[in-house]
């Protein structure tokens, strides 16, 4: 049986490109069933129109509160046949309404750095990479793993991928070869669940 994926995304959706690449080739059993955001008219958006993915924005400010967006786009999840969701360049902390109406149904987030370095609140995007970058780390990387309620990148690793930090790096050249593992890593830890999906 193929898995069905929800994906959270905020902004490119260069990972969410991965993920449906991934998908169409057949080299993961999996299908995007639901992109959800947080932010309306983002490129990611575009990206699950063009695959002829449905897509639907969870905007705070529309739904009432950060709560009732997060619960209403957890039941679209679990409507759209979501047995896995992935965080994919989300930036909202989910609010622990979502992982009640969500179940039993895992969450993985990709985070741009080797946890338990260089995570938790306020630490993303090239911040994360600048972090890095000053504190002489030799290598960087990204790590996939379990998102539990109330957590920030504290949950179980399930991939990470490493690179080395250059002597000529600054956070954009390091941030985009981190990228490149992201791709890979995000695909990889999908399969980690496809297995235990379809048993179940």
């Amino acid at each position: 049986m193929t898995l069905g994926v929800g994906v959270l995304v905020s902004g490119r959706g260069t990972n969410l490109q991965a993920i449906l690449d991934a998908c169409a080739t057949g080299s993961v059993d999996a299908r995007v069933v639901l992109v959800a955001s947080n932010r309306p008219g983002v490129p990611a958006l575009d990206r699950a129109a063009r695959a002829g993915v449905p897509s639907a924005v969870f905007a705070p400010s529309e739904q009432g509160d950060r709560a009732a967006a997060h619960a209403a786009m957890a039941d679209a999840l679990v409507s759209a046949g979501a047995r896995l969701v992935i965080l994919a360049g989300y930036d909202h902390i989910l609010a622990p309404s979502f992982f009640v109406r969500l179940g039993d149904v895992p969450v993985i987030n990709l985070h741009p750095a080797l946890l338990p370095l260089f995570g938790g609140r306020g630490m993303h995007g090239e911040r994360v990479h600048a972090a890095v970058l000053a504190s002489g780390a030799t290598e960087s990387g990204c790590t996939v793993h379990r998102v539990h309620p109330e957590t920030v990148d504290l949950g179980e690793v399930v991939v990470q991928r490493r690179v080395p930090v250059l002597p000529d790096d600054d956070a954009a050249s390091l941030a985009a070869r981190v990228l490149e593992q992201e791709h890979i890593a995000i695909v990889d830890a999908i399969r980690r669940f496809v297995p235990a999906t379809t048993r179940a």
